[in-house]
């Protein structure tokens, strides 16, 4: 009967410590990926990376990017952050970028930063003072103004010059979908001033294209380098529609900047 009490407790030992092993070794659970669009967008054009992010297993939120004002849009992006109870890697494109610049201020579950063709302001900059820091954006010839119901004034982009603008590198057909879609931005959150930068304290990642008519790449350069990006990836002749155009380019950095590795903070 003792050698049987001994094998079981042996058995029993074994089992305790398999079961403490495996507990070691579990996996760290996946981020998830809030995408946040930009100016004359909207949510879909976010389809071809959550495609390939899901693909891989991780859970996607592309969030409504009201595009009233730079505070207000960035305290909805944050309610968004605050209810996902992991960890969360925070994504913008274009004026996006200073969304989630200010998003990311005070939610403590984001662990890094991608900025796809977005703007990374400084503390008192703005989506348009920086699209003109460096000459190249043949955004302005191509907008147009319709009057707000709160006074202010909504801005779209020309549906005959959406696809030679935005997407150049997106097929006619698409990018004729998506100058249907577009969501106007009001020139009051294009110009307002950016606050504390979220970048200098959080990881941070940059895609961009070289091609890009909205935001001249020299500008999305100068902002990567600025913002000591761990890495910056430049897209050879994409357009400002660079989520679209390079899906799989754009999910193969977000997935980097998602790994456990990467979330230490500066």
């Amino acid at each position: 009967m003792s050698k049987i009490i001994a094998a079981v407790s042996v058995a029993a030992a074994l089992a305790l410590q398999g079961g403490a092993d495996a507990q070691t070794k579990a996996p760290e659970p996946k981020p998830t990926i809030v995408l946040v669009h930009g100016a004359f967008a909207e949510s879909s054009s976010w389809d071809g990376v959550i495609r390939k992010l899901n693909k891989d297993g991780y859970h996607v939120i592309a969030a409504a990017n009201p595009l009233r004002s730079l505070a207000g849009d960035a305290v909805a992006i944050s309610l968004v952050v605050r209810s996902v109870s992991g960890p969360v890697v925070l994504v913008g494109h274009s004026y996006g970028g200073p969304v989630i610049t200010e998003a990311a201020n005070g939610s403590t579950n984001v662990t890094a930063l991608v900025y796809v063709a977005g703007f990374a302001p400084e503390r008192g900059e703005s989506s348009l003072s920086l699209s003109g820091k460096f000459p190249g954006s043949t955004l302005g010839a191509a907008l147009y103004q319709v009057k707000s119901s709160d006074g202010d004034v909504d801005l779209f982009i020309q549906p005959d010059k959406f696809h030679a603008q935005f997407a150049a590198d997106v097929p006619l057909e698409q990018a004729q979908l998506m100058a249907a879609t577009q969501r106007p931005v009001t020139q009051a959150a294009l110009s307002e001033a950016s606050g504390a930068p979220a970048w200098k304290t959080l990881p941070t990642y940059m895609i961009y294209g070289s091609a890009d008519r909205n935001i001249p790449a020299e500008v999305l350069k100068f902002m990567a380098e600025r913002a000591n990006a761990r890495k910056t990836v430049v897209v050879e002749g994409a357009s400002h529609a660079v989520m679209v155009s390079h899906p799989d380019q754009v999910a193969a950095l977000i997935e980097e900047a998602a790994k456990p590795q990467s979330w230490v903070k500066r």
